[in-house]
């Protein structure tokens, strides 16, 4: 541990990804039957061993010579807070080890107390949790207004440590709170920072002032496209109706892809849950849900333009009203409802996953009135899921032949309203947290009170 340790913190010569690691090993596989406590030059560990199961989570307070469970000790330097999801039994050994950083590693040049934190558990992986791990370091220096803290952890997935922000920072004049889904080693920097907070403050509320302006214009601007396109229709201008058919086309592609991806977001979070961390995810997501649209589209104006253009609403009558769209009927089949059907379909897949595991979840752990309730408040949610994921769009299908008019009607009603059904669902889940809030002050000043 000595010759680890001296890498670490001095050494500029030696692979210190290799020694992390090594490091990590060795703590992780040290036996131990109770709490342990170790230190050898710029490395301090503490190896906590639980008594018994740990419903509740751990909250663990260290300095430089100690460690407590559940009380602050003198002079604490850092405060780790592992969530309930983190079921914790005899067989596991949380390892706690901060190394002092005496020479500079590249991308920590600005390191907070030239400290790193290593977290992790003997017989567990703990990754992709729903509920954030915490960790705080105590403020021993202050921090002037033209720095910041942000928090960072070394992703040594590779064959090179990478320094990336954590999920989120939280800081005042006393504290950094860390907030992380993963064990691994974290860090705070000090990045420059060139607003004052009476800036920060003033341009949050521009930017909420302006993208309430700008929503405005957007529904504005979505009202004048719905009636231009009918007027496009009517002109004889072909061009501009393959342009408004063109991105009728892409519009309504990307509107199906982004279903598919909320769906398998879903399923990442309510199911699979754990080992779920892809980097750059959102870019990812992104790449898939504008790009694949604008594939099929190009494609299908690289092999023939006039795909798009005047095409009839209802094609037994063709000298009624037109709109811009695909003209060719097979092409319309494949690339719209071929498409949606594909989707369609693996949504419902998804959307059933997600429903059994919702409802194994109520009807396993409640009974009586507390499972009626929680089956009401599941019920719920599985219909606005039923939203997201776009499944009343499968009503479209009713439209492959002659369609009955209650049908068209309720494509109609439960489609152009989704936002509505999302906005009701927001409001009710605002109000269930504020109780749920409420309860737990009332039950904390009880408990005040009879202590």
């Amino acid at each position: 541990m000595d010759h680890v340790c001296d890498c670490l913190g001095n050494q500029l010569s030696c692979d210190k990804l290799q020694a992390i690691r090594t490091m990590e090993k060795v703590l992780v596989r040290t036996e131990v039957t109770q709490t342990t406590f170790m230190q050898s030059n710029s490395c301090m560990a503490v190896l906590h061993k639980p008594p018994n199961s740990v419903s509740k989570g751990l909250d663990m307070y260290f300095n430089d010579t100690e460690d407590s469970t559940g009380k602050n000790v003198p002079s604490s330097k850092v405060r780790v807070q592992l969530p309930k999801e983190v079921k914790l039994g005899p067989d596991n050994t949380v390892v706690y080890l901060t190394i002092k950083l005496e020479v500079v590693w590249k991308g920590l040049e600005d390191l907070y107390d030239d400290r790193l934190i290593g977290l992790s558990v003997h017989g567990m992986e703990v990754s992709g949790l729903n509920e954030s791990i915490k960790i705080t370091f105590n403020m021993i220096t202050s921090i002037n207004e033209t720095q910041k803290p942000v928090c960072v952890y070394l992703n040594d997935t590779t064959n090179d440590t990478k320094i990336e922000e954590c999920d989120k920072t939280d800081y005042n004049q006393t504290h950094i709170t860390c907030f992380s889904n993963h064990l691994t080693y974290f860090g705070v920097l000090l990045v420059s920072a060139d607003l004052s907070p009476k800036d920060q403050e003033i341009l949050f509320y521009i930017t909420q002032i302006g993208c309430g302006i700008s929503l405005l214009a957007l529904v504005i601007t979505v009202l004048l496209i719905i009636v231009k396109s009918e007027k496009v229709a009517k002109t004889s201008s072909n061009e501009l109706c393959f342009y408004m058919a063109l991105l009728l086309h892409y519009s309504l592609l990307a509107s199906f892809t982004w279903m598919a991806l909320e769906g398998f977001h879903l399923y990442l979070l309510l199911v699979k849950v754990f080992n779920i961390y892809v980097r750059r995810y959102l870019f990812k997501l992104s790449v898939v849900g504008w790009g694949l649209p604008a594939v099929i589209v190009s494609v299908m104006v690289i092999i023939d333009k006039d795909l798009y253009g005047h095409t009839p609403v209802v094609l037994s009558r063709p000298n009624e009203t037109t709109v811009c769209y695909i003209t060719d009927d097979t092409a319309k089949m494949v690339t719209t409802v071929g498409v949606f059907g594909l989707v369609f379909l693996f949504n419902v897949i998804m959307f059933g996953v997600i429903a059994k595991r919702f409802l194994d979840n109520t009807f396993s752990k409640q009974d009586g009135r507390r499972k009626f309730i929680s089956a009401r408040r599941e019920v719920l949610t599985l219909l606005v899921l039923m939203v997201l994921l776009g499944l009343p769009w499968g009503l479209i299908f009713c439209s492959l032949g002659e369609t009955p008019a209650p049908a068209l009607y309720a494509f109609c009603i439960m489609n152009s309203l989704q936002g509505v059904f999302i906005f009701i669902y927001f409001v009710f889940h605002l109000v269930q947290c504020k109780g749920s809030a409420s309860a737990s002050n009332t039950e904390t000043q009880i408990s005040s009170i009879k202590t």
